[in-house]
């Protein structure tokens, strides 16, 4: 079952998934310095933000590639081949 903060990502456009990553990343800097300064109630609040953080960009990436034209999507098979080989 799906949780709803992903269904809720699922149904952002592209563009609010950019401005929640922005607003998510400021966030998290805001309480890492926070927390560095006086310290946090619950310090386990930045493992939550940075687990948010990593769904909105996964569905956003999800998207982008969705979207992408079959020629795109051949360009980044090479390129992921050409990083296997290494």
């Amino acid at each position: 079952m799906a949780s709803k903060k992903f269904e809720e990502l699922n149904a952002m456009s592209v563009e609010e998934l950019r401005a929640e990553v922005k607003e998510t990343e400021v966030f998290l800097q805001k309480k890492r310095f926070e927390h560095a300064i006086k310290g946090l109630d619950n310090p386990l609040i930045l493992r939550n933000v940075k687990k948010d953080l990593a769904r909105v960009n996964t569905v956003l990436r999800q998207k982008e590639i969705a979207g992408m034209s079959a020629e795109e999507l051949a360009n980044r098979s090479k390129k992921r081949n050409r990083r296997k080989a290494k």
